[in-house]
């Protein structure tokens, strides 16, 4: 049985409804905002992955924090795709959520690890 990685499965939810979104966004010529988004959301994702595998708590804690740093630039890029009415306001709370969601968790497994050093 596969043990919860919570943290991981929703950052890989996010990355892809990102990459979704952005394959839409860019059918209307929305290039600029979609493709950074997609190198912050997949980049959450991709440094979760790589934490699980650091080479002891420091490289651990920063893997985190990178992720940390990446989901706040999405959460920014989706605040700006919504205020500037490419993508609609039930898309954004969906997809904002996710995201704040992440962080919470992404602050409590750092906000651990640091105490266990």
């Amino acid at each position: 049985m596969k043990k919860e990685d919570k943290l991981g499965d929703l950052s890989m939810q996010l990355s892809v409804e990102v990459l979704n979104m952005c394959k839409e966004l860019k059918n209307q010529g929305e290039t600029v905002i979609s493709n950074q988004i997609s190198r912050s959301a997949t980049s959450i994702c991709a440094n979760i992955a790589e934490s699980k595998y650091a080479h002891g708590r420091a490289d651990f804690i920063a893997k985190l924090q990178i992720s940390l740093k990446e989901a706040a630039e999405t959460g920014k890029w989706l605040e700006m795709l919504y205020k500037t009415e490419s993508i609609a306001e039930e898309q954004y709370k969906y997809l904002n959520k996710l995201c704040s969601t992440i962080r919470v968790l992404l602050i409590t497994s750092i906000t651990t690890a640091k105490e266990n050093l």
